[in-house]
């Protein structure tokens, strides 16, 4: 379900949260390539779960274990931690309902790590305040009229979520338009301004 095709720089990221042998379910997973990467350095025991049959395809092409599913609607059906982690790469915003969607996640993982293009960027509001548009950039690289994105947010958007749903930010990391990581001191509305991209490693 993977919507963005940008190259994600959040790949690296994610696998560093991740230690070696874990039982991994990648939700959205599209091509398999954080897959592939997690099997490849971690060693871990992954699984796959992918909307687009083409996606599918070349996962299986790849040597993966991965099939089709729908994370609005098949969620339901993985049992209480049945997995050490349970990721959702840049999927979120593709989602009908993010926070029940969320809620599995945290229900099936010991752990769920998310990330997100972030709709707070500074590009954006500029875009919004001086075009009147909405905005087509590297992350969010779809018209209004043809994105299969129907729920921007922004950093500080998911945080609240994470609140609601009773989940613990065990580790965040923010990351600018070159894929670097902005300082973890730095408060939540600076990561909101300046990050284009978050990832968060959750557990509850």
């Amino acid at each position: 379900m993977s919507v963005n095709t940008a190259q994600l720089v959040d790949l690296e990221v994610i696998a560093k949260c991740i230690p070696p042998g874990a039982k991994v379910l990648d939700v959205g997973c599209d091509n398999g390539d954080l897959l592939e990467l997690l099997e490849t350095t971690k060693n871990v025991d992954g699984r796959g779960v992918e909307i687009s049959q083409r996606g599918v395809n070349k996962c299986v092409a790849r040597g993966l274990s991965v099939i089709q599913g729908d994370a609005d609607k098949d969620l339901v059906f993985y049992s209480d931690k049945g997995f050490d982690f349970v990721i959702l790469s840049q999927t979120l915003q593709a989602t009908r309902d993010p926070k029940a969607v969320l809620d599995h996640l945290l229900r099936i993982g010991e752990h769920a790590i998310v990330s997100f293009p972030n709709f707070g960027h500074w590009r954006v509001r500029l875009s919004l305040f001086f075009k009147g548009r909405m905005p087509v950039t590297k992350d969010l690289p779809y018209s209004w009229y043809d994105t299969p994105n129907i729920h921007f947010c922004t950093i500080r958007d998911f945080i609240g979520l994470c609140d609601e749903v009773g989940a613990k930010v065990e580790r965040a990391t923010a990351l600018d338009g070159n894929g670097q990581k902005i300082g973890f001191s730095m408060p939540w509305w600076f990561w909101n301004f300046f990050g284009q991209q978050a990832v968060f490693l959750l557990k509850r």
